[in-house]
């Protein structure tokens, strides 16, 4: 690694997952079973789509049409992580053939996209020299990150970065109310879902007018999704105001969050199952009086034929419908409030404000569970299964023995 690499891995670092560690635990904890370095060589030899990456990454500016710009791809920044968690920022391509043996050559544990900036990143010091400040990010997709460790405090069967079965579908119930703002509020067309590889999902909204977006323009579509108003100590985490819900707000409750919630949550996560569990649902009730007389309620020894999540949750709903409280400020929207804060996408919110951030790259394998960032249609993201996802080890197998088949 010679100087001025080392210089690269200190510039603006933004890069997606790199958690801190402990040095003498970092190499022992990243390389699962999943993920084995000496199947690299073989995956970005046979299975990695290099051109398909050449090609989105291009967006027509490849050289072969007319009027197109053939410095585009060579501006556009390629980030690679190496072993031992050496970083090679402002990698830059200008032909397909470049990209693909660069990536052969370094074997990558991780590969990150970044912006493409006004001048070849890779030369972005010959530009400094002259004085003016031309090295710039000038064009960006429209990113988001979900992460399911953002949920812990409202889920119950894993933590960190453990998923299972029962707490993925929140990642399900994002990509469905994103998505459909992103094309039905803001007219996006081109927009690519993709696994993370460990515990989350990453959009990239491919299409012009989300690509030239400012820095501002795209804190003001991230502030479009933002509900979430408190902090990690705050009961309340989500203030629905004003008289009527906001009509992106009121589609995604009633299309998904409202029978996701009940038909999901209170199940799989048994929120209201357990005393220290069901506290924390009167803690988001404005009024004790109110949370008190549930309280009682669900003290009482009772037997109950349906799941008791299920009972306690009509009991709630049936006591704020009542109209006896309806005097009391705040309870109007009380149920909405808990439903969002159980089930709304928890967005990484300044991944998408600043085009400089780096993103994992969609097939990259995620160096600490060794799993494929595959792509997910967001119209079957429900069929979606993340423990189902091939590992390097299984997709490389898979290549060799399919290779030896046709033979």
């Amino acid at each position: 690694m010679n100087q001025e690499e080392a210089e690269n891995c200190r510039e603006d670092m933004e890069i997606d997952g790199n958690e801190p560690e402990m040095p003498a635990q970092r190499h022992a904890d990243i390389i699962p079973d999943g993920f084995n370095a000496n199947y690299l060589k073989a995956y970005y030899g046979k299975v990695f789509p290099h051109s398909d990456i050449f090609k989105w990454m291009c967006y027509g500016h490849d050289g072969k049409h007319p009027g197109c710009d053939p410095t585009y791809l060579s501006r556009r920044e390629f980030s690679f992580t190496l072993d031992n968690d050496i970083y090679l920022r402002f990698q830059s391509y200008t032909s397909a053939y470049e990209l693909e043996s660069s990536i052969k050559e370094k074997c990558p544990f991780k590969i990150d996209i970044g912006p493409v900036y006004s001048v070849n990143p890779a030369k972005r010091h010959a530009y400094a020299q002259t004085g003016d400040n031309v090295f710039t990010p000038v064009e960006r997709e429209l990113i988001f990150d979900v992460d399911i460790t953002d949920y812990d405090d409202v889920r119950f069967c894993c933590s960190g970065a453990d998923i299972c079965l029962d707490c993925w579908p929140l990642m399900t119930v994002a990509i469905k109310v994103i998505d459909t703002a992103l094309r039905d509020d803001f007219g996006f067309n081109h927009i690519l879902w993709v696994y993370s590889g460990r515990r989350g999902v990453h959009c990239w909204v491919c299409d012009g007018k989300a690509r030239r977006l400012s820095n501002e323009q795209r804190a003001a579509i991230t502030d479009y999704f933002r509900v979430y108003k408190g902090n990690e100590n705050s009961n309340k985490k989500v203030s629905l105001v004003g008289p009527v819900l906001h009509p992106f707000l009121a589609r995604s409750y009633t299309d998904v969050l409202r029978d996701f919630f009940e038909g999901k949550v209170l199940l799989n996560q048994n929120i209201l199952s357990t005393e220290e569990k069901y506290e924390k649902i009167l803690e988001m009730i404005p009024d004790e009086s109110v949370a008190a007389e549930l309280r009682g309620k669900w003290q009482e020894k009772r037997k109950a034929k349906d799941d008791i999540n299920v009972v306690r949750w009509e009991q709630l709903k049936s006591l704020l419908h009542s109209g006896k409280f309806k005097h009391i400020q705040g309870l109007r929207r009380c149920i909405e409030e808990i439903i969002f804060s159980f089930t709304y996408p928890r967005l990484d919110m300044e991944v998408s404000k600043h085009m400089n951030h780096l993103l994992k790259a969609p097939f990259c394998v995620h160096p600490k569970t060794g799993r494929v960032c595959v792509p997910i249609d967001p119209n079957n993201c429900e069929e979606f299964d993340p423990t189902a996802v091939p590992t390097l080890s299984q997709a490389t197998s898979a290549r060799t023995q399919h290779e030896r088949f046709e033979s």
